[in-house]
């Protein structure tokens, strides 16, 4: 019992943070697709840090634009979108991931990027995925901490 007691207060002391910062926790809803309810959550705010979930640019019919510079802009408006919602801009980001079917569209996608930062750029990585969901080209992901003015 001895050696069990550190361990037991361990994970009391664990419990209680896990606890107090799920009461903290607020979501965006994602909307909807084809009328029905996405099963998961558009961004997810802990303290001062959202996890915004991937965005893609596609319409709510499931179309992705045909132009490369169009489905970029339309899926960093989604994103931006859903920052405002939460609460934040785009140069609260820190990081993000973006996910592309074809590397190719590389200097396309910035392009478009660097309009949506008024200040610094956040950490990045650009990773060639393969097919996507609708066949969308990106897909993007993100993590923001609310600045402090």
């Amino acid at each position: 019992m001895k050696k069990l007691l550190p361990f037991l207060l361990f994970c009391s002391i664990i419990s209680v943070a896990i606890d107090g910062h799920a009461a903290d926790r607020s979501y965006v809803d994602p909307g909807t697709l084809d009328g029905n309810a996405l099963p998961f959550s558009g961004a997810v705010q802990t303290g001062d840090t959202l996890y915004v979930a991937g965005h893609i640019g596609v319409t709510e019919d499931r179309k992705v634009p045909a132009d490369v510079s169009d489905e970029a802009r339309l899926m960093m408006d989604q994103f931006q979108a859903t920052m405002t919602k939460a609460g934040y801009t785009m140069d609260d980001l820190v990081s993000v991931t973006v996910y592309c079917s074809d590397v190719a569209h590389y200097a396309a996608f910035n392009a478009v990027y660097k309009e949506y930062f008024k200040q610094t750029f956040p950490a990045r990585a650009f990773i060639g995925s393969g097919p996507l969901l609708f066949n969308a080209r990106f897909e993007m992901q993100g993590i923001a901490v609310k600045r402090g003015d």
